[in-house]
């Protein structure tokens, strides 16, 4: 009788240490949780128990705190990319509008033709500047839709190149450029939305002509099964390009911000072209600055077109 009172009372005072250990180590839970919820810290509930399903539950808890604070890292990242981002959209459209302003300025102040006449190409170059800064932000806005759609049709990528690069004849002209052309006698075709390619090209020629000094040379040939588009232009400051970061959202070379362009042409190209099963790549040998536009060669009929689901690959 005393064996079983006492094994009794020995179970009773291990359990009862069990509940004080459990009581406790949920104390301390409790005050992790309340110094967690009232600090940005990546803290976790310390599990020394010797109880596994215990041990589980704290494992459990913290797994799902590391999630919260991956998560909260990840928003103050986006935040502060956002904020950075405004920034630099404010000031790239305050530089055209204060230019205008003072050129409008300087048109009602001058009686004489000539000037009149100067100050109005200006303010017409301008509000050019301004309409494709605007153009760019759009269509950024409209790639960021994983819905947003492209009618695939059949496009002779050459004829393409060519219309585009003639449409910038008059620019290279007045920077004292004549870009060097190469290209294979057959046309390339390629599947395609025409307006994303014209974009595509514009947009690479653009970065070329703004950024490029003396030459530029554009080529066009077929690469086993596809067709690649190169327009390398030789750079004012190699030493100031990250080539790691061409692609990347509002990323300017010049870290003074002075022209008016939004840093999104080369970003937009590249998802246009990736919607395209292309693909758009950078390279800087010495002074040389290239980009490579690679698309697979479509052989099919001119007569079928679709409509395909764009979400960036």
């Amino acid at each position: 009788m005393l064996i079983w009172a006492a094994a009794a009372t020995i179970i009773c005072i291990i359990l009862i240490l069990i509940i004080v250990m459990i009581l406790r180590q949920i104390d301390i839970i409790c005050r992790c949780l309340d110094f967690i919820k009232c600090h940005k810290t990546n803290l976790l509930l310390p599990s020394a128990t010797p109880l596994g399903a215990l041990n589980r539950l704290i494992d459990d808890i913290n797994g799902l705190l590391s999630e919260t604070a991956e998560e909260r890292r990840t928003v103050e990242k986006e935040d502060r990319s956002l904020k950075e981002s405004l920034t630099g959209i404010s000031h790239d459209i305050r530089t055209p509008l204060t230019s205008l302003s003072g050129y409008f300025q300087l048109l009602e102040g001058t009686e004489d033709p000539g000037e009149q006449a100067r100050y109005s190409e200006i303010i017409k170059a301008r509000i050019k500047d301004l309409e494709t800064m605007l153009e760019n932000l759009f269509s950024y806005t409209k790639l960021q839709d994983s819905d947003y759609a492209l009618t695939m049709t059949r496009i002779n990528f050459t004829e393409s190149v060519i219309d585009t690069t003639l449409a910038f004849y008059g620019q290279f002209s007045e920077k004292g450029i004549t870009p060097r052309i190469d290209m294979d006698e057959a046309p390339a075709y390629i599947r395609g939305n025409p307006e994303a390619v014209r974009r595509i090209l514009q947009n690479i020629l653009k970065n070329a002509l703004d950024h490029g000094t003396e030459s530029i040379a554009v080529s066009l040939h077929t690469e086993g099964r596809k067709t690649v588009f190169r327009c390398a232009n030789k750079c004012k400051t190699p030493d100031e390009i990250d080539i790691s970061g061409v692609f990347t959202k509002f990323y300017k070379a010049d870290p003074a911000r002075t022209d008016t362009s939004t840093g999104l042409g080369l970003t937009i190209a590249r998802e246009l072209a990736e919607r395209l099963d292309g693909e758009l790549k950078a390279a800087l040998e010495g002074d040389i600055f290239t980009i490579t536009a690679a698309f697979p060669i479509n052989q099919g009929s001119t007569d079928h077109s679709s409509l395909m689901s764009s979400s960036i690959r």
